[in-house]
């Protein structure tokens, strides 16, 4: 069955304040157009959509989206002498050779070798180290970790920007009337947009082309209202909260923390639970979680390492971190990997019509867009986390997770932690849906591409000089 707790959903350093706020000093221009909002907190609005979901999450496949949601992003800086040690010895990365126009994509593990969050890190000065995503963990071990290094919570005092799509690098140049070809994936530089001072960062989540900007809240207003200026001109879209997260990470092939799977901050270090027993508002999304799905309350199945998302390439053993044995084990032969699920429609309209039975019980709604409701998240005071066994031939292989319909390509889609000899292309598996306790009914799926979205050219990828370059 599955399990829920009253929640505090209120994230730390936003509120009131905050331009997110309802009552906020200064206006915030990604509120208009929008059609819906999510209270994340009392007096912290946040776009949730602005012409639906379909309408939406086509901006970066036919020009760009432009999108504010990641401006909840908890924020943290590592400063000291010790900076690059401390982050060393946390994170499977190697932080010694990152410069200051380089960035990581940081993952912190616990002792078994399972993530215990991931986001970014970049240089922006000689000893400091600004973090995005990796606190509340990386505050707890940067305080008992005994080194010459301190922390600040930067959450809510710098604007974050989402520009991703094809025409994403022409949209940022008309915006700041200048050439910013340079900016190579995975570095970001500072530029100027009439006097204000923007770091510019190469990487998003659309799968293609992407870029995010970041500086103080205090321009934020006039740096969007001209970003947004120029997207109109190349036929941007707004993208809201709905259609950024399982719309856009399932699509285009980045597992996501909160979303496809859940974190084991309260099942790895007592210390650490004590401390976000103490700070509540900080471990909401792991403290009240609701289990749904044939998973049910298994949280074992449901906690993934680098290896289960394909995220191996970024395990760097070459110095000591927590979960580094259990990693090198698990390196040998790892026992799931990453991929995309494409459902049998005609089994997803049979679980449909269960719903329209009288006198039979339903099974779970599938005709939901997406497994994440924020909405009855938030109302129930909880985090639900949806999780399907993935059966070949009555033997499970691993689990589903982030089901989505995939309007581009009129299809629905999922993406699977699953052993890795049933993870070629065209494998057919069956996805067993409905919680515990509910009606349950068997789904074919086979495995698809990966990420599905492969057509377009990742932003890795990516060559800029085949695009024209700002003149003046």
């Amino acid at each position: 069955m599955s399990k829920a707790v009253k929640a505090d959903f209120s994230v730390s350093g936003l509120g009131e304040g905050s331009v997110l706020g309802g009552s906020a000093a200064m206006s915030n221009p990604a509120n208009e157009g929008a059609t819906l909002f999510f209270q994340m907190a009392p007096g912290m609005n946040i776009p949730y959509e602005y012409g639906g979901v379909k309408q939406e999450i086509q901006g970066y496949r036919d020009s760009a989206w432009i999108g504010t949601t990641l401006m909840i992003s908890p924020i943290y800086d590592v400063v000291g002498k010790d900076a690059v040690k401390f982050l060393n010895s946390i994170c499977i990365n190697d932080f010694t050779k990152l410069g200051l126009n380089g960035l990581r994509h940081a993952v912190i593990c616990n002792d078994k070798g399972q993530i215990m969050t991931d986001g970014v890190v970049i240089r922006i000065a000689e000893d400091r180290y600004r973090t995005y995503w990796l606190n509340p963990p990386i505050d707890y071990l940067l305080n008992k970790s005994g080194m010459d290094v301190t922390g600040e919570d930067k959450t809510g005092q710098e604007y974050f920007i989402q520009i991703a799509g094809e025409k994403s690098l022409e949209i940022l140049e008309d915006a700041f009337a200048a050439d910013l070809h340079d900016i190579k994936f995975a570095r970001h530089r500072k530029a100027e947009m009439d006097g204000k001072t923007v770091e510019v960062i190469r990487l998003g989540m659309s799968g293609n082309l992407a870029y995010e900007i970041h500086g103080p809240m205090s321009d934020f207003e006039a740096v969007y209202r001209k970003d947004w200026a120029s997207g109109e001109k190349f036929g941007a879209t707004k993208l809201g909260m709905h259609a950024y997260n399982l719309f856009n990470h399932t699509e285009a092939g980045f597992p996501n923390i909160h979303l496809h799977y859940p974190l084991p901050w309260f099942e790895s270090d007592q210390g650490l639970a004590d401390y976000l027993a103490q700070n509540p508002a900080l471990g909401g999304m792991n403290s009240n979680r609701k289990l749904t799905g044939s998973v049910g309350d298994d949280l074992k199945s449901r906690f993934v390492t680098p290896y289960d998302v394909g995220w191996d390439f970024l395990v760097n053993f070459n110095h000591e971190f927590t979960g580094k044995a259990a990693l090198e084990k698990i390196a040998q032969k790892p026992g799931r990997t990453v991929t995309t699920l494409e459902w049998n429609a005609d089994d997803v309209a049979a679980v449909f019509a269960t719903m329209l039975r009288p006198g039979q019980t339903p099974c779970d709604d599938i005709t939901k867009q997406s497994d994440l409701q924020l909405g009855e998240n938030s109302f129930y005071g909880c985090t639900e986390y949806r999780a399907d066994k993935v059966l070949v031939n009555g033997q499970e292989i691993g689990i589903s997770s982030g089901r989505i319909i995939s309007y581009p390509y009129n299809s629905m889609i999922s993406l699977a932690f699953i052993a890795p000899e049933y993870a070629a292309p065209g494998t057919e598996v069956t996805v067993i849906w409905g919680t515990p306790g509910t009606p349950q009914k068997e789904i074919r799926a086979i495995v698809a591409k990966y990420p599905y979205n492969k057509e377009l050219i990742r932003n890795e990828d990516k060559d800029v000089a085949e695009i024209p370059g700002y003149r003046k």
